[in-house]
C-alpha cells in the first residue's frame, strides 16, 4: 500500500528568545553543566511556546545550538543564548540559532562546496547505458590479463638469463680471468 503524501507542517508560532541558562546549570556538578543547560533551554521553550504537558520530547534542538552551548566544554556552557523557536501545527517545536557565528558559516560553505564537487565527480563517472547494448568492459579485462601474463613471462625469462650468467661467472677458472699485474696496479695508483 502506498502511503499518502503528507503536506509539510505549517508554522503556527515563531518567536525569538534570549534564554537565560546560568540559573539552571549552577545547581548541578561541573561535569554535568552543559547537559543541564540543554535541559534548561528545552524547559524554557516548553513553557513559553505553550507545549501541552510541557513534554520535552516535542522540542527538537538544532545541532548548531547544541554545538554553540558546548563550545567551551561541558564544564563551561554559555550563560545565555539567543534562539528562534518555530512551533508547527503538529505540536513539534524546532529551536535554531538566530545569529550564526562566522566560523560556523565558513564551515557550512566549505561543506556545501565539498558536496557540490562530489556530485560533479559522481555525475562525470556515471555513464548512461542504452537498454539493448551489452557492456564492453569484459574484453578490456581479458586484454589486461593477457598483458600481465606477457609481462610476467618476460620477467621470468630475464631472471633465468641473469641466473645462468651468474653461474657462468662462478665457474670461470682463474686462468680465464684477467690478472692484474703490478704495472697496471702502479698505473692506477699514480693516476689518482
Amino acid at each position: 500500500m502506498a502511503k499518502p503524501k503528507t503536506a509539510e507542517p505549517k508554522i503556527e508560532l515563531e518567536r525569538e528568545y534570549m534564554v537565560p541558562l546560568r540559573k539552571g546549570w549552577l545547581k548541578v556538578p561541573r561535569h554535568k553543566r552543559a547537559n543541564k543547560a540543554m535541559k534548561t533551554l528545552k524547559e524554557f521553550i516548553a513553557k513559553h511556546m505553550k507545549i501541552y504537558d510541557r513534554d520535552l520530547r516535542k522540542i527538537k534542538v538544532e545541532n548548531l545550538v547544541n554545538n554553540e552551548i558546548r563550545f567551551k566544554g561541558m564544564r563551561k556552557p554559555l550563560a545565555r543564548i539567543k534562539v528562534k523557536a518555530k512551533k508547527y501545527d503538529t505540536g513539534i517545536v524546532r529551536v535554531e540559532l538566530v545569529d550564526i557565528p562566522v566560523h560556523v558559516k565558513f564551515a557550512q560553505l566549505r561543506e556545501e562546496k565539498r558536496k557540490a564537487e562530489l556530485e560533479k565527480k559522481v555525475k562525470g563517472k556515471a555513464i548512461s547505458k542504452p537498454v539493448g547494448e551489452v557492456p564492453v568492459e569484459k574484453p578490456k579485462i581479458e586484454e589486461s590479463e593477457e598483458a600481465k601474463e606477457k609481462e610476467a613471462a618476460s620477467r621470468d625469462e630475464g631472471l633465468k638469463e641473469s641466473k645462468t650468467k651468474a653461474k657462468e661467472m662462478k665457474h670461470v677458472t682463474s686462468e680465464q680471468k684477467p690478472n692484474k699485474t703490478i704495472d697496471t696496479m702502479k698505473k692506477g695508483s699514480l693516476a689518482r
